[in-house]
């Protein structure tokens, strides 16, 4: 099957470090060779739980060497999980300055709409729920390929964002509460 149109490798395009937080094997062997088969040119990492993603995250035990073991420009994360699950994956990423500007994915098998809106109240940037076939799931794949690959810009590893309870934008905020 041909790649839709928009579904191309731009001129400005730059491989991403994508972390996948999955425990299960066979998820984890479906997207790697879904990713595959929709022509992913990003580098995807895999850690096995919550605990694995936070070492990965903040260059903890195994995961201290930063050459080897890059921040993530993006993380898709699974809910259920042992050790700590997506949910508290998600706060504690979110919740930290030095990770909160990481996109976070929740990529499950959950549809519970309870899932979804903690997920999203606890900064998630996006909920995708597994598509059950599996033909489905590479077309997801090619898009979400082609929005964070493409369409979308994420700030370069080195760039570092520094936040102030004084920034204009807490300024407004309190304005509205």
């Amino acid at each position: 099957m041909d790649n839709p149109s928009y579904i191309r490798e731009p001129e400005h395009f730059k491989p991403i470090d994508i972390l996948l937080v999955e425990d299960d094997l066979g998820d984890i062997l479906l997207t790697k060779l879904a990713f595959r088969e929709a022509g992913f040119q990003n580098k995807l990492i895999v850690v096995g739980d919550g605990q694995q993603a936070l070492d990965y995250i903040y260059h903890r035990g195994v995961y201290t060497d930063i050459e080897k073991y890059p921040r993530p420009d993006l993380i898709l994360l699974d809910i259920n999980m042992p050790k700590i699950n997506g949910f508290e994956v998600l706060k504690i990423i979110k919740s930290d300055n030095d990770s909160k500007s990481i996109p976070v994915i929740m990529l499950t098998s959950s549809r519970s709409e309870n899932d979804i809106a903690k997920c999203y109240q606890d900064g998630a940037t996006s909920y995708i729920s597994k598509p059950l076939d599996y033909k489905d799931f590479v077309e997801t794949v090619k898009l979400f390929n082609f929005y964070w690959g493409e369409t979308n810009r994420l700030p370069s590893k080195k760039t570092k964002i520094s936040v102030s309870p004084h920034d204009e934008k807490s300024e407004q905020s309190k304005k509205f509460k």
